[in-house]
């Protein structure tokens, strides 16, 4: 429970700073900013059904869990046009260390796509979160800066 609380502060955290950091984003920063904050929304939804400060829903958490598989196998894609530039928190590392970074993307797709249908209860979602989190956690240490 614990973990969970935190992957829901890191989380609401990073909505936060979304709105500000997405100004004066353009392109293909832009269109991924957006796309990672379409994840993040749906990590929200997940995380405050979780903590119990929403009441459970089992079409909202399997369409939440299947927004953050969409985009999360998009990712790829998003990311073929190298640009950091400001407002882009992407970090160089990412294309040199393509595969990795995909294969990353890969399973955050892989894990959000197999617990979708497997969300009918409370009990689902907080088991499924810190596996989902740690998808994301494991991306973002190493490619976000």
């Amino acid at each position: 429970m614990k973990k969970l609380a935190i992957l829901s502060f890191v989380a609401a955290l990073a909505l936060t700073g979304i709105v500000q950091a997405h100004s004066g984003a353009k392109g293909a920063v832009k269109a991924r900013m957006d796309s990672m904050s379409q994840i993040g929304a749906n990590m929200k939804i997940l995380g405050e059904m979780a903590k119990g400060k929403v009441g459970f829903d089992q079409v909202a958490a399997q369409q939440a869990a299947g927004n953050i598989a969409e985009h999360a196998s998009q990712v790829a894609a998003l990311f073929e046009e190298k640009d950091v530039s400001a407002p882009s928190e992407a970090r160089p590392e990412i294309w040199d260390n393509w595969t990795d970074f995909v294969s990353k993307a890969t399973t955050m797709a892989d894990i959000a796509t197999d617990i979708a249908p497997t969300l009918t209860t409370l009990g689902d979602i907080r088991a499924a979160m810190p596996r989902l989190g740690s998808a994301c956690k494991s991306c973002h240490k190493d490619y976000r800066l």
